[in-house]
């Protein structure tokens, strides 16, 4: 086992689906920071929140965007909640091949949350006026690569992309993006 052991703060937003009653605030906020220009419109299919909604047996879910995933996956599980039937489609955070959620409309790139890196917390978290979504900090013990690994992995990296793009290519990109340093 390494030595390079530390511990790091991780941020994750915590959901009380009893306190969620669905004005979809967390969805257009997050549409409009990711929009480009920032907050140029809002579209909540660019939203790395959804809300999960059955109004009229006062269900509200908030479902925020996950890992991607190159399959679909094998469970085909159905939730009762409240005597409503739900695929287990509905509560998944990953973008996959089988469904559109998570998916950047125009470019159908997956979308993941980012905790709205460059603010100080989680718009949706800010906007979300009955707290059905809090911000929630654990301590990992996570562990380092030293260098050698990390200049293995660099190297590994650098030349997958010599074989894909030509050792040429990948000395000039280098090249222009030391320029803008």
């Amino acid at each position: 086992m390494s030595d390079n052991i530390e511990k790091k703060i991780i941020k994750t937003i915590k959901i009380d689906v009893d306190k969620c009653h669905g004005c979809r605030a967390c969805e257009l906020i997050c549409s409009a920071v990711h929009a480009i220009p920032k907050y140029s419109s809002n579209n909540p299919a660019r939203s790395r929140i959804r809300i999960i909604r059955d109004p009229m047996r006062d269900i509200y879910v908030p479902v925020f965007a996950g890992e991607y995933t190159v399959a679909e996956c094998a469970g085909r599980d159905v939730y009762t909640i409240d005597g409503k039937e739900y695929d287990e489609c509905s509560f998944c955070r990953a973008s996959c091949p089988s469904r559109d959620e998570f998916k950047e409309p125009d470019s159908g790139l997956p979308l993941k949350c980012d905790m709205c890196e460059e603010e100080d917390e989680p718009l949706c978290v800010k906007w979300c006026t009955v707290d059905a979504l809090i911000v929630e900090e654990r301590e990992e013990e996570v562990e380092e690569p030293d260098e050698v690994q990390e200049q293995e992995e660099l190297e590994l990296g650098l030349g997958s992309l010599a074989d894909k793009y030509g050792l040429d290519k990948l000395m000039d990109t280098v090249a222009r993006l030391s320029e803008k340093e």
